[in-house]
């Protein structure tokens, strides 16, 4: 049911949606006094969701810094967070998204010996088409990349973060692997990961990756002309921030 409900009303997290809204009520509206109000409220909306610099100073404080694992830290399992496959339900094909580095940091503390075995965590974030499986899909591909299948461990249930810590444990309880754990994620979802599987019980070192912003500095015209990506991320930005609410709420973080 949670699942279901957060899909439902993921709608309310885009200022996109907000501005159209604002706009349509601006239309409508016969007082010409709230009209010019409205009309006012949309052109500060706009003026402040589609700010790259507001965006970008955003992101750098939420995301979760940069931790690279040192030469003498190795672990017995790396958990990935699926979320970075795409799907097209006319002919079954998939793709890498953008949140692919969470595949390729994970293959690559692989390859250097950081971690013995992978797992992938995460199995169909769609309402309408659960039959596509996440965690199967990257485990072919590691197959075709030469990673043998007993370092391989798939969990291909999981439809959120919560529930890919909950059935994640199931799995790592039963073979016994013992932490703590490598998690794989995002910067941006770090955050909310990590609190909901300390929650669960895990030991984890965290290692962001796929980093929307970085540290640097923005040319003047890069932080002042306004960007539909500012749009985007801020609707990136307030999906984890709504989540990790939500979860901490609920005593799932």
């Amino acid at each position: 049911m949670f699942f279901i409900f957060s899909k439902i009303f993921s709608f309310l997290f885009a200022p996109f949606n907000w501005m159209l809204l604002l706009l349509i009520l601006a239309v409508c509206v016969k007082n010409k006094v709230w009209k010019k109000k409205l009309f006012q409220l949309v052109v500060a909306s706009f003026l402040i969701f589609s700010n790259p610099f507001l965006i970008h100073q955003l992101n750098l404080q939420w995301q979760s810094p940069y931790k690279p694992l040192t030469r003498n830290e190795n672990f017995e399992t790396g958990i990935v967070l699926a979320g970075f496959i795409s799907f097209d339900t006319q002919n079954g094909n998939a793709y890498f998204g953008s949140a692919s580095d969470r595949f390729i940091q994970a293959l690559r503390l692989y390859k250097t010996g950081h971690i013995k075995k992978i797992m992938i965590t995460g199995g169909s974030g769609s309402l309408f088409h659960p039959e596509f499986k996440e965690a199967d899909y990257v485990k072919d591909i590691l197959l075709q990349m030469r990673v043998p299948a007993t370092d391989i461990i798939t969990e291909n249930q999981s439809r959120n973060t919560f529930e890919n810590a909950i059935f994640s444990k199931r799995i790592i309880d039963s073979m016994q692997l013992p932490g703590p754990y490598v998690l794989i994620t995002s910067a941006m979802h770090m955050k909310r990961a990590e609190a909901v599987f300390k929650k669960a019980g895990y030991r984890v070192r965290p290692f962001p990756c796929n980093y929307y912003d970085l540290p640097h500095g923005q040319s003047f015209l890069d932080a002042v002309i306004p960007s539909a990506g500012a749009i985007d991320a801020w609707e990136k930005l307030i999906r984890e921030w709504a989540g990790y609410c939500v979860y901490r709420i609920s005593g799932k973080a």
